[in-house]
């Protein structure tokens, strides 16, 4: 009996991954398609190479280089178990070892930093925002925008208001408050309970220097005439491998675990912080990853001269007409 053979569109939906992602395996001689049609170049896969595939996106994910995720599917299981164990006790001693050069590299900086002089000039926001549900159902998003602060929260788990309330407090009291809501959510949560938690994405907009609080997958970019530049780094497992080149962007994009989170809001997980300098004309934006996840092309919505609220409202219209998977918040600052 002959085994049916998928397309790679058939087979990407069934594996979770996406026909790039899979183009990508076979080009790096990973997962290779058991038919390539000679006149027309389209692959075929047998339903039992699944297994395989979502392996191989398991260990890109992971880091693993490529001779050794070939070493690994050319193993029995055992073997290539003892392999994976093998390669994350290399990673975790490189971690160790890199976790003390770090420190005194901090260390050295910081005693280098010269004393900050602040501009008393105040630059004129006008801010517009968009705040949607999504194909959730219900909203976990949260934001604050008014002169001096903006902010977006991507709450997750049981809890639907945690993210608004982690807002108000971090509005009212700063980042000791907005932990403290965490903390005490996590003291009264049932042990065996899934456990709520959010993202924090703040910009506190002094004189002419934006403050910069952040922790998650929220996102702040800061517009420059035609140049659109991520101020923040996503706290996301795929994330780090794009940065490092250990993932490509299609991968990145597709991949199952791609808003698998490593930091959020936690009593002891210290945010990012860290300060850019201001110039009129300038446009802040901050996105939860409801819209820079699903929209390809967010940087040439960004850069429209359109005022700020019908910025936020085209941006809104781009993730409805990629399918709003999830909430979605955006907050346009234009400055002058």
């Amino acid at each position: 009996m002959t085994t049916e053979l998928w397309t790679i569109g058939d087979f990407a939906r069934e594996s979770g991954l996406t026909p790039k992602a899979l183009r990508l395996y076979d080009d790096l001689g990973l997962l290779r398609p058991v038919e390539v049609d000679a006149s027309s170049g389209y692959r075929r896969y047998a339903p039992e190479q699944l297994a395989q595939a979502r392996l191989v996106a398991t260990l890109r994910l992971v880091g693993m280089p490529l001779a050794r995720i070939e070493e690994v599917l050319g193993s029995p299981p055992a073997a290539a178990a003892r392999l994976v164990r093998a390669y994350w006790l290399q990673v975790e001693r490189d971690t160790a070892s890199r976790r003390d050069i770090v420190s005194a590299l901090v260390d050295q900086l910081e005693s280098e930093e010269p004393p900050m002089t602040t501009s008393t000039d105040t630059l004129r926001a006008e801010i517009g925002t968009s705040h949607r549900t999504g194909s959730r159902a219900q909203q976990q998003d949260a934001l604050i925008a008014r002169t001096g602060l903006v902010a977006v929260a991507d709450g997750f788990g049981e809890r639907a208001d945690l993210a608004s309330a982690v807002l108000a407090a971090f509005a009212s009291g700063g980042l000791d408050d907005a932990v403290a809501v965490v903390a005490s959510d996590i003291a009264e949560s049932l042990p065996d309970a899934p456990r709520s938690g959010t993202t924090l994405t703040a910009v506190t907009v002094t004189g002419t220097t934006a403050s910069v609080t952040h922790v998650g997958d929220g996102r702040v970019w800061l517009v420059r005439g035609r140049e659109v530049r991520q101020v923040t780094h996503d706290h996301t497992v795929v994330a780090g491998l794009l940065e490092s080149g250990q993932l490509t962007v299609d991968e990145a994009r597709s991949h199952p675990h791609r808003n698998l989170l490593n930091r959020a809001l936690l009593p002891g997980d210290v945010p990012d912080e860290l300060e850019v300098g201001l110039e009129p004309g300038d446009r802040l934006v901050l996105t939860t990853d409801g819209v820079h996840s699903v929209v390809e092309d967010l940087p040439a919505l960004l850069v429209s001269p359109a005022p700020a609220q019908s910025v936020a409202d085209e941006v809104a219209n781009a993730v409805t007409a990629a399918g709003e998977p999830d909430n979605h918040t955006i907050v346009v600052v234009d400055l002058s």
